[in-house]
């Protein structure tokens, strides 16, 4: 097996997080355009997440939050992103760090990238990446899109995936690799 020089496995998962980056940087600027909106799973006990510890209770090893209509505060860097959601009328602020991040969709354009995270708090972040086509039936676990409002009485933020995986066309870079 030769070693890969260029290490195009880290240029891509860099890339594919710097979509996201930009599209939730996009976001924190100007709002979101039309009907866009982003679901977002993170794996709670990753390195420089910062969420309660009542949430981590909660959420112990992944967390799935929706960035539609209910959300504050959106603050993007170079590493990560902060937000504030309301969870049973509790409002909490959460450090999200790209790196931790498991899948990133907007169910409207039927778009989404997975990334592997490592388990465990001081795993090493994989350096694979799949992108892949949403259907329609992506989001039959997720809440239902109410009507468009204003910041009116918080509502629950996050989801618990409860084992669904979103169904789709996955392309695995494993696929284009020479073995």
């Amino acid at each position: 097996m030769t070693i890969d020089q260029l290490q195009y496995d880290d240029m891509i998962q860099e890339a594919l997080r710097g979509v996201m980056a930009q599209a939730i940087e996009t976001v924190a600027k100007s709002g979101f355009p039309g009907e866009h909106h982003f679901l977002i799973v993170f794996r709670t006990r990753r390195p420089d997440v910062e969420i309660s510890e009542a949430l981590l209770r909660r959420f112990p090893e992944e967390m799935t939050i929706v960035l539609q209509h209910q959300f504050w505060d959106l603050k993007t860097d170079s590493t990560g992103f902060d937000v504030t959601l309301s969870f049973s009328n509790v409002m909490e602020h959460m450090r999200i760090p790209y790196s931790a991040v498991k899948a990133f969709t907007d169910p409207s354009v039927k778009f989404g990238l997975q990334f592997h995270v490592e388990e465990g708090e001081d795993a090493p972040i994989e350096h694979d990446a799949e992108i892949h086509t949403l259907q329609d039936d992506m989001t039959a676990g997720a809440p239902s899109r109410p009507a468009r409002q204003e910041k009116e009485a918080p509502q629950d933020a996050a989801s618990e995936t409860d084992g669904q995986e979103a169904s789709g066309d996955v392309v695995s870079l494993d696929a284009f690799r020479k073995k």
